[in-house]
């Protein structure tokens, strides 16, 4: 029987970062170092060790903020392999979206955790180029952020894809205000959700038990076809060291065969196209 390190998956959150080729704006706070940085072709040699087709990379705040130039070049490179969320400014027009999807980019990334929800407060007309093109809004969020933007996804229509298990406070339990909207988008399946980033919310740490009850009403609520996984490699500012196999191994324990298929493979298939 085939385990979780040799299914076909396809990784939905990672990152690239190449700062000897496309060095970090320099206006930019947080610019990650050592094993937080990886270039776009030995991440293609990772793939290749876990069984892992395709990838979604997401730009990153960190380094990079709206120069997509390392983003880009690894779509160049990746033959197939690889499609794009992107990181731009709110007021980007729609003729440079219809440029970034030519090149492989699926949708934006809006950090709120990072960024906050003032800084996203006027994106509406973003969001309503993003429908008429058909891509995706990535939102990053934490807590009780979600509610906060929920009355300008109401008012537009466009595809929606939460990262991370919308980072709960995990103090707050599963009933918290944040994660019951969370939750409420998956019931009228209005959203896609990425069951990942656990090491950014959970509090007990590896092998992280503490994040299965949201990760169980996720699934309950979404249905593993409005699930899709991810890996969230290299780990910008992890509070310890990850690796990629022990990692999957989390899903192996959580998941049934069956169920992983459409978690790592249908389900980002479908919403990906790739």
């Amino acid at each position: 029987m085939m385990g979780v390190l040799t299914e076909p998956k396809i990784d939905a959150h990672c990152h690239v970062l190449d700062p000897a080729k496309f060095p970090y704006n320099p206006d930019v706070a947080y610019h990650p170092a050592g094993q937080e940085m990886g270039k776009a072709e030995y991440f293609l040699q990772l793939m290749a060790c876990y069984e892992v087709k395709h990838a979604l990379l997401v730009g990153p705040n960190s380094g990079y903020a709206t120069d997509n130039r390392c983003l880009l070049h690894a779509l160049q490179i990746g033959q197939g392999a690889f499609k794009g969320i992107a990181v731009v400014p709110n007021d980007c027009p729609l003729e440079t979206l219809q440029v970034l999807k030519a090149q492989g980019v699926i949708g934006l990334a809006f950090n709120a955790a990072l960024m906050g929800f003032d800084f996203y407060a006027g994106i509406e007309p973003l969001l309503r180029r993003l429908r008429q093109l058909d891509m995706w809004a990535q939102f990053q969020v934490d807590k009780d952020l979600l509610p906060r933007f929920l009355p300008m996804l109401s008012r537009v229509d466009v595809k929606v894809m939460v990262d991370h298990c919308g980072r709960p406070h995990l103090p707050d339990g599963v009933s918290q205000a944040g994660f019951q909207a969370l939750l409420a988008l998956g019931r009228e399946q209005r959203a896609v959700v990425k069951l990942s980033g656990f090491a950014k919310f959970s509090e007990a740490g590896y092998p992280f038990a503490d994040v299965r009850p949201y990760v169980q009403a996720l699934v309950r609520d979404f249905g593993l076809k409005q699930c899709v996984w991810a890996s969230d490699w290299p780990y910008l500012k992890a509070p310890y060291r990850l690796d990629y196999g022990p990692m999957l191994r989390t899903y192996e324990s959580m998941f049934t065969p069956q169920e992983r298929r459409q978690l790592m493979w249908l389900s980002p298939n479908q919403h990906f196209g790739f």
